[in-house]
């Protein structure tokens, strides 16, 4: 179900909306000035902003700036429609912040291409981290059901830093967003250089997920665990290394050694069809997880129970 919300001036536009996006469901949701479109935020996510008008146009490019500078909407695409602007009345729109400006007669497969397409460049581009430019938690589930609805046999590897917190106290975030970045640039072309049907992507903080054919985990991982511990030493002074901890606070807030980190990947297998939904992989991870970073060093475990 997409969300629209629709700014009508002297053209009605709702049916060719809806019949733009078909066969996907479409929920229109009409706005006369700024503050109404803001009360509805409240109860849905907009995908897209369509503003349209004929005649003067300077009220819609205010409303489109008024409506960019809402932290809300700043990232939904906007979009306006003007049967017969002038070129200064377009160049001010895009100016103002408009993503898109359509006019001219409605072309029926031209626009509808356009808006599709803006649609769901936007819904990439707000799935992708923003610190490694991996795939992020919306693009990761999505996957991960399309490989299940498929019926694939694949390998999902949770993997995440070792007593990341203490390394980003104790050096800074400026220094944690570097290894963040670097166990990213590790994965990904691991992952992808040995799995070309692959995916590598980057849930949030320290945590990543990965999918790779079952038959090939032993090889990717163990490439992954080894990569990892020899370039994380770039991330240390050399003080620390040689004495191969750091000093700093614990969650209790008490002084603690923390060891050079290390990465701990959890491995659950989709075979023979075991699983119905994302949520059900997740839920045997969870307790992995617990497990594999109980144990010392950087390493991978792969979970041999069967779905419970």
């Amino acid at each position: 179900m997409l969300n629209l919300a629709v700014y009508e001036k002297g053209i009605k536009i709702k049916k060719i909306l809806r019949e733009s996006f078909r066969p996907q469901k479409v929920k229109l949701i009409g706005f006369d000035v700024g503050s109404e479109l803001f009360k509805h935020l409240d109860r849905h996510l907009m995908d897209l902003v369509f503003i349209c008008g004929k005649g003067d146009f300077d009220k819609e490019i205010q409303l489109v700036e008024k409506l960019k500078k809402d932290a809300n909407l700043s990232l939904v695409p906007l979009v306006l429609y003007h049967p017969h602007p002038d070129k200064k009345t377009v160049i001010k729109g895009l100016g103002r912040g408009a993503d898109e400006f359509l006019f001219g007669e409605w072309q029926k497969d031209l626009f509808p291409a356009k808006l599709k397409m803006i649609v769901r460049r936007s819904r990439r581009d707000l799935g992708v981290n923003p610190t490694t430019r991996l795939p992020g938690t919306s693009i990761i589930e999505n996957e991960v059901n399309q490989r299940i609805q498929r019926g694939e046999e694949f390998a999902l590897c949770y993997a995440d830093l070792d007593d990341f917190k203490a390394y980003n106290d104790y050096y800074g975030y400026f220094y944690g967003d570097k290894l963040i970045l670097l166990s990213s640039q590790i994965i990904r072309d691991i992952v992808y250089r040995n799995c070309p049907d692959g995916f590598a992507g980057h849930i949030g903080g320290d945590d990543f997920i990965f999918i790779i054919p079952a038959d090939k985990v032993d090889k990717v991982c163990s490439e992954v665990v080894r990569t990892f511990d020899k370039k994380i030493v770039c991330g240390y002074k050399a003080k620390d290394l040689k004495r191969g901890y750091i000093i700093t606070k614990n969650r209790k807030g008490e002084l603690e050694r923390f060891p050079i980190m290390t990465l701990s990947i959890s491995v659950v297998i989709n075979k023979n069809r075991m699983f119905k939904h994302i949520g059900e992989i997740f839920h045997m991870l969870n307790d992995l997880k617990k497990y594999t970073k109980s144990l010392p060093g950087s390493k991978y475990i792969i979970e041999r129970r069967k779905k419970y």
